[in-house]
């Protein structure tokens, strides 16, 4: 029996999803990396699949979607149901893990999408305050 909750179980089955995630993906990064990670993981897919807040990152998505249609989804139509952020081969790289759902404008409603979006540390811009930069899709 899957661990996972049938598709068009709506928000219930969210925690499960987020339980399957934390249990194949252990925790391997610092508190407060985690944190920031997850934060601005969630906020830009949101951008992403919304086309809200885009201006936030503009180097990313002027690189990342040259051609590409705009966003598909509505806001009030869309959530991220699970979400982890955990080292990507080395201690200055991540990748936020995004488990989503979302109703495009034709009115098709879909979740258990996946996306993964990859992520590099620089130099932070508060003091003690790690600072994480998404990575252009490739």
């Amino acid at each position: 029996m899957s661990a996972l909750p049938p598709h068009g179980e709506g928000t219930a089955g969210d925690r499960a999803i987020q339980q399957a995630l934390d249990t194949a993906w252990p925790a391997d990064l610092d508190a407060d990396d985690e944190r920031q990670l997850l934060a601005v993981g969630r906020a830009l897919l949101r951008a992403d699949a919304t086309g809200v807040g885009r201006d936030r990152w503009p180097a990313y998505f002027r690189a990342a979607r040259r051609g590409v249609a705009p966003p598909a989804f509505a806001t009030a139509r869309f959530r991220i149901q699970a979400a982890v952020a955990r080292q990507d081969g080395a201690l200055d790289r991540a990748v936020v893990h995004l488990v989503w759902a979302g109703t495009d404008r034709g009115g098709t409603h879909t979740d258990g999408r996946i996306t993964d979006l990859h992520f590099t540390r620089t130099t932070p811009t508060t003091e003690g305050e790690p600072a994480w930069i998404p990575l252009p899709r490739t």
